[in-house]
């Protein structure tokens, strides 16, 4: 049961809790009508000290498409933290108001603290690099989609892969199902961090390979799960500058890719992806977004305790 209960780390989920919501988010997708009027009288609270689009709108469109009401603000200059108000006073006030809260904020543990002083279920929109748990569900539904399953495969994650919460996050659920062999394509400066290494692939007994060159490894992949160079995340603009275009898929490198590859990014996109892939078979970042509103309306669901 996940009725009241807070989702900040991917790994608060057990793997059948995840199939679960995974399931409950495809019945929600093929039979949407069926769960229009459960969250009736309920409101969500979206708390974004940090810019969204799809996932602030997502979560809040799954609000209204159960029945439900939102409220929040869209980033921090529009809530009392620009008067110097802690995170743990907003969460206690919003408490009063509504039945569950979404969280995102630049600051990594924002959440959870905010988790600690609460007396609705809050959850994590991404908090800094760290982790971005119903993201990391969106992705599994769509790869589950794709694929059938989420084992036996190999899944290369390119780019920003030090401050990138949404490829932590997703390393974090797959490492808990067999046979995935993990590719972690990236220059120097923006490798994998060392925890994910050594407390995730090492200690789970994951394979994996750090590489710098995509087209070395493009043709092995199952998944190619782009990312972006996220100039938020450097305190050096000419760091970012360097290194804001290391990797770019275009035409040319899909041409050594699979046939049956997936191309996945959590958005927003910069100039990682050309656009010429959009119209690719290959390409599901937009079907990716899509999924994202049905795994937050199963969420809000069980959290909730309507399911």
């Amino acid at each position: 049961m996940l009725k009241e209960r807070h989702l900040i780390d991917p790994m608060d989920l057990t793997i059948e809790e995840t199939e679960n919501l995974l399931e409950l988010a495809e019945n929600i997708y093929l039979n949407p009508e069926k769960y229009s009027k459960l969250c009736e009288g309920k409101i969500l609270a979206t708390l974004f000290y940090e810019p969204s689009t799809r996932t602030r709108l997502s979560f809040e469109a799954a609000m209204m498409r159960l029945g439900g009401k939102v409220i929040g603000f869209s980033e921090a200059s529009f809530s009392s933290v620009s008067k110097g108000e802690s995170i743990a006073d907003t969460i206690r006030t919003i408490s009063c108001y509504a039945d569950v809260a979404v969280i995102r904020h630049p600051k990594e543990g924002a959440p959870k603290i905010a988790s600690m002083y609460s007396s609705i279920p809050v959850v994590n929109a991404g908090d800094g690099g760290h982790q971005h748990p119903t993201q990391t569900l969106t992705d599994l539904m769509t790869i589950k989609s794709l694929k059938g399953s989420l084992s036996n495969l190999t899944v290369g994650f390119c780019g920003d892969l030090k401050f990138g919460r949404t490829v932590h996050s997703l390393i974090k659920s797959l490492s808990r199902y067999e046979n995935n062999k993990m590719i972690l394509i990236s220059p120097e400066e923006l490798k994998i961090p060392n925890y994910i290494r050594t407390e995730i692939l090492e200690k789970n007994n994951i394979e994996y390979d750090e590489r710098e060159n995509l087209e070395e490894v493009i043709a092995l992949l199952d998944i190619l799960y782009m990312t972006r160079v996220q100039k938020e995340r450097f305190f050096n603009e000419e760091d970012y500058i360097r290194l804001k275009d290391s990797y770019i898929l275009d035409e040319e490198k899909i041409k050594k890719a699979s046939k049956n590859m997936n191309i996945l990014h959590p958005l927003p996109r910069v100039n990682e992806i050309s656009y010429e892939i959009d119209k690719d078979p290959r390409a599901c970042y937009f079907k990716q977004a899509e999924y994202g509103m049905y795994v937050r309306m199963a969420l809000i669901l069980k959290l909730l305790g309507v399911m």
